[in-house]
């Protein structure tokens, strides 16, 4: 069963990344969409100075892969690592087999609004297949989540500066029309990995109950691995009548596939809830200073 997972995983990688190639490379590049992350940068690199997209995504990713090992650990460092290369060599050979042109005749702003469109669609919805399968494509989100480490920034928060900053850039490269359809397309890739991961869930956050024996190392794991901490409740069995320990800790979307992982590899036996989490105030999420008292 546990080959069965792994085969599934590495399916979900592959497939994701190919698919978030085909909207890179087929859409947003030929369209001069800078929507945020080291994608946005690549595209930037690739129409001022002709830098190629894919080794420029995998080269700009190496210094925060290196930080990331550094900060979070190997296990965090692979993953980054597997989903980045996939990814920058699928972007590598569409670009080579369409190179760079896109689908698209790029004579009017309908074009580029339904690369915003199109291509936002296809990079988030790969991008949730490969978080489905354990990875992730790196990028601005490990510069983000080491932001959030040094500083009272969120992670979610940290994110949009960061891509914000990239949009603004783009907006100096090609222009204001094009900074704003690149907003259009951060904010379809972020609906659809929301589709990927959720089933069609919209809020930013989960409440995971975990009941497990092995509720310490799982802990340990969310702190150093997700960089999140939890609660640990007194419980007891109906049945049972035993006293069972329960964890309770709040993820954003993005790691939820992540502690599942964490949770199948130390306890397959656990016991675990993920709902919904309509509002989330604290450390780590929206800070309680400044929130209106009702």
């Amino acid at each position: 069963m546990k080959q069965l997972y792994h085969l599934r995983d590495f399916l979900f990688i592959i497939g994701g990344s190919m698919v978030t190639a085909i909207g890179v490379a087929g859409f947003i590049t030929p369209a001069k969409l800078a929507g945020g992350g080291v994608s946005g940068i690549s595209v930037i690199l690739y129409h001022q100075w002709g830098l190629e997209v894919g080794l420029t995504i995998f080269l700009l990713s190496l210094p925060l892969f290196i930080a990331g090992i550094r900060i979070f650990g190997t296990r965090f460092g692979f993953n980054s690592l597997l989903g980045t290369v996939l990814l920058s060599l699928f972007i590598s050979l569409f670009g080579l087999l369409i190179g760079y042109e896109g689908f698209l005749t790029y004579q009017d702003s309908v074009d580029t609004l339904l690369s915003a469109l199109f291509g936002g669609f296809l990079s988030g919805f790969g991008m949730g297949l490969v978080l489905k399968g354990g990875a992730n494509t790196g990028g601005t989100d490990i510069a983000a989540q080491i932001i959030s480490k040094y500083t009272p920034i969120p992670t979610g928060s940290a994110l949009f500066l960061v891509d914000g900053l990239v949009i603004v850039a783009g907006g100096l490269a090609f222009g204001l029309e094009s900074a704003l359809f690149a907003t259009i397309t951060l904010y379809v890739t972020s609906v659809s990995i929301n589709f990927v991961l959720l089933n069609m869930g919209t809020r930013y956050a989960k409440t995971a109950l975990i009941v497990s024996q092995k509720h310490h190392i799982i802990s340990q794991r969310i702190l150093d691995e997700l960089g999140h901490g939890g609660t640990l409740l007194q419980g007891k069995g109906i049945y049972s009548k035993q006293e069972r320990p329960v964890l309770m800790t709040v993820i954003p979307n993005q790691k939820i596939t992540q502690l599942n992982t964490i949770v199948k590899e130390e306890d397959p036996e656990a016991f675990m809830i993920i709902e919904e989490a309509y509002e989330v105030l604290g450390e780590g999420f929206v800070p309680l200073k400044g929130k209106s008292k009702s």
